[in-house]
Parts: C-alpha cells; sequence; structure tokens
C-alpha cells in the first residue's frame, strides 16, 4: 500500500475555532468570592447540549434571570453526527463540530465561565471551582458522562488503564478522542480495526458504536483498505436500531464488517497491537473461546457511569452514579432547588443529544414556575411524540441513513420512559436506509448548532 494515499489529519478547524477564543479571562471569570444569589440566580454545570439549551431557554423565557454556565472545556465540541468525521464523508471537517461557548452567551445575556468545579454545597447554595465560588437559588447539573475502565477491568493496573484508554480511545467524550481516532485511521495501513461497544448498562447514543462501525467501514471502502471492522459485543445482536443496521452492513459493506455478538475482552497488548478475547457459541456457552486479533486501530468504548459532579452534589442516585429523580420532573429526588438534564438523569429515556435539547426545554419552564412560586404540572404534554429523534449515518457514496423516534410518557413506575420506532423511510426503496434521511440527519445537525451558537 503506498503511503502517500494516506493524509495527514489538518487541524483547521481546532485552528479556527481558536482563533475565536478569547486568550484572556472575561470579567465573568475573575475570581472572586461568591455574591450572595438575587433570588433569580440560576448556576448550570456542563456546557454540553443540555447546558447550552437550558441557558438560552432560560434566558429567553425572564430576561431578568441571573444565569451562569461552567464548563471544564474551553471550547465545545459535538459528539452527535461526528462518527461522519471518522466516515470521511464530503464536506465534513473537525470545524463542523466546534462551537465557541463566548458567542451565545454575549448574544442571550448569560455568563460563561472556563472552570473545573472541585465543591458542591447544598445547604450553602454555593459551587466553588477552579475560577471562584457560585451562589445559586437554583442549581442545575448537565455534566455528562465518565468512563468506568478501571472497574470493568480489575485486573488492569491504573497504568494499564490509562495507557489504553490513550491507544484505544473511546470516543464517546468529546474532545482529543475524535482526533485521536481520526489520526490512527488516516495513518493506517492493511489491517483491521476493532471496535468493542460498551459491555454492559447504560451508555450515551446507544446506537453510536454501531454508526460508527458503518462509518469505519465506509473509510477503509473508500480508501482502498484491506481488512475488517471486528465488532466484540456482548448484546447478541439486540442493541438500539439492530434491524436498520444490519440491514445496511449487508448491503454495503458484508465483506467488510464482521460482527461478533457474545465477548469478552480479556486484554489488549497495545504494543504488539493485540487483543485477546474469549468468543461464546451462545448463551449457554459458559466458558468460551479464547480469540487473538491482530489490529491497525482499536476503539475500545468502556462501559459508562455518571459524572462524579453528580455524587459529589450529595445526591441520591443509582448504582451508576445517575441522579433519581423527584417523579416525572427534572427536579432532583434529594434537593428540591436543584435539577439534572442531559445523560445524568436516571429517567428511562435515551440518553442522546436530542434527549438532552427535550429535557432542557422541559426543565427550563419547571424552574421558571418554581422561582415564580407557581405549580408546574410535570405531566403536562405527556405523552411527547417524536420527542427524541435519533439519525445515524450508515453510507457515504451515496450518503444514506437510518433513524428512530422515541415516545416519552410518564411510566407507571414514576419516572419518564422512553418508546422507539424505526421507520422505513417513503424514498427507501423498501428499506430502512435512505438519502433523504441522510440529507435530514445533516439539517437536524446543522439545525441544533445555529440553535445553541446563534
Amino acid at each position: 500500500m503506498a503511503m502517500n494515499r494516506r493524509d495527514t489529519f489538518k487541524l483547521a478547524g481546532v485552528a479556527a475555532a481558536a482563533v475565536a477564543l478569547p486568550t484572556m479571562a472575561t470579567a465573568s471569570e475573575k475570581k472572586s468570592t461568591a455574591k450572595k444569589a438575587s433570588g433569580k440566580s440560576v448556576v448550570i454545570v456542563g456546557g454540553g447540549f443540555g447546558g447550552l439549551t437550558m441557558a438560552k431557554a432560560l434566558r429567553q423565557k425572564d430576561k431578568s434571570l441571573e444565569v451562569t454556565v461552567i464548563e471544564k472545556s474551553n471550547m465545545f465540541m459535538a459528539c452527535p453526527f461526528s462518527n461522519s468525521l471518522l466516515g470521511g464523508l464530503d464536506g465534513v471537517t473537525l470545524d463542523t463540530f466546534i462551537g465557541d461557548y463566548y458567542q451565545p452567551s454575549a448574544k442571550h445575556g448569560y455568563a460563561f465561565v472556563h472552570a473545573t468545579v472541585t465543591a458542591i454545597d447544598r445547604k450553602a447554595k454555593i459551587v466553588t471551582t477552579t475560577n471562584g465560588d457560585f451562589a445559586y437559588d437554583i442549581l442545575v447539573l448537565s455534566p455528562g458522562i465518565a468512563y468506568d475502565t478501571a472497574k470493568q477491568f480489575p485486573k488492569w493496573s491504573a497504568d494499564k488503564v490509562r495507557e489504553i484508554e490513550h491507544a484505544c480511545p473511546g470516543g464517546l467524550i468529546p474532545g482529543n478522542e475524535h482526533v485521536a481516532l481520526k489520526r490512527q485511521l488516516d495513518n493506517m495501513d492493511d489491517g483491521n480495526v476493532i471496535i468493542v461497544p460498551p459491555a454492559k448498562g447504560k451508555f450515551r447514543c446507544p446506537p453510536a458504536p454501531y454508526e460508527r462501525t458503518a462509518m469505519v467501514a465506509n473509510f477503509m471502502k473508500n480508501e482502498g483498505i484491506k481488512g475488517k471492522v471486528i465488532v466484540l459485543d456482548t448484546r447478541n445482536g439486540k442493541f438500539a436500531k439492530a434491524k436498520a443496521f444490519k440491514e445496511s452492513w449487508k448491503d454495503l459493506f458484508s465483506d467488510i464488517i464482521e460482527y461478533k455478538g457474545l465477548t469478552e475482552v480479556i486484554d489488549i497488548d497495545t504494543a504488539a497491537k493485540t487483543i485477546t478475547y474469549k468468543e461464546y457459541k451462545d448463551a449457554d456457552d459458559l466458558e468460551g473461546k479464547m480469540q487473538t486479533t491482530k489490529y491497525e486501530v482499536c476503539n475500545l468504548i468502556p462501559n459508562n457511569k455518571c459524572s462524579p459532579v453528580i455524587t459529589m452534589a450529595g445526591l441520591e442516585t443509582n448504582g451508576s452514579g445517575y441522579a433519581l429523580m423527584d417523579g416525572y420532573s427534572f427536579k432532583s429526588k434529594t434537593d428540591s432547588n436543584v435539577y439534572v438534564i442531559g445523560d445524568a438523569v436516571s429517567h428511562g429515556i435515551p440518553p442522546s443529544g436530542q434527549t438532552a435539547i427535550w429535557g432542557s426545554h422541559r426543565a427550563a419552564g419547571q424552574i421558571i414556575d418554581q422561582l415564580n412560586g407557581k405549580v408546574n404540572d410535570p405531566k403536562a404534554g405527556l405523552p411527547a411524540k417524536a420527542a427524541n429523534v435519533c439519525y445515524s449515518m450508515v453510507g457515504g457514496k451515496p450518503e444514506e441513513a437510518i433513524m428512530v423516534t422515541h415516545t416519552f410518557s410518564a411510566d407507571k413506575s414514576g419516572v419518564l420512559k422512553g418508546k422507539g420506532h424505526v421507520p422505513k423511510p417513503k424514498d427507501g426503496n423498501g428499506k430502512f436506509r435512505s438519502k433523504g434521511t441522510a440529507k435530514a440527519t445533516r439539517e437536524w445537525f446543522g439545525g441544533v448548532m445555529r440553535e445553541m451558537f446563534t
């Protein structure tokens, strides 16, 4: 294989976004002792889809609100649609996913603070950060996820966990992981790409590993790379949009994608570029057969857990650290002045970008009512049809995508629940995928980015 057909990954998007960011702290970032909350002060921890949507929605509903967003990253990067970068789709660069936090902050009149939260005192209503203390009347937590690699692989040392997280980036947390995966793909020779979905539990964007499978296969096909995309799963073919993905894989990449549904990763040797795993014949096979496969690129997506910010706040959680909710609302079960949105909730709704947006708008209304002494009905407007719409790209030439919609309702168990439907589009000729759905995918992503940043 000629090495000159592997272009070096250009970080033009990062450079362009970096130019847009201030090099000095704004007035809102200067360290100071927390002033007394105004009676209408809302502090939002986390500047992802949920946090930014919440900040804008609150200010649009009530201009008198003092809203502050605290985010540990100084530059926004979107995870939804990011697999299209790995797939090499036309016109998609890193710049497609980058946003300048200061732009919407200035336009909508809320403060943005680049800082890491170090403590939350719910009694005093103060958030302590590396850039000062912030008092609140209402606290909104939208901190996202963390990886649970150490618990998933207890025999691995801390050094090995760090080594593998760097060498086999998960790509579910925005930032360097996506850059590293793209660089590895761009620089790879003939050989295999290993994709390991989370082995168990709830995880961010359930279709993500399977969309990534299609997009990496698309990249390899377009570049003429000889090798396989091998998926080492534990779910035995039962995953989000499974029928639609499997149909697309078979039709478009049958000679590239190899799905193994009952596996257990044992070890990864990053120097030798090998992964060792057990493969089971069926659910009754308790012994399995040990296999070792060589790879060029390895994408290990660890089990997810909730960001530690939730436990830092002393909120009641479930076993994975996700916040227990007050009935059908987005209010914490523990504290009526703390709301939780996005991936961190324990509601039975899919953890997606669109779900975070929907939940933020709903929670914003609940917060406004609370601050104004009004009673809010958390069941109002339910069931909500197509509250979540999630697209997945599955082909590149031509571009084709699949989708799922969810209706959210008040479940008898006392939480919000989602019921999904994967439609066959009118322009799909009886298939789950279509060009029209791919167009809708781009339009959805462009729309939500404009909504947050303009």
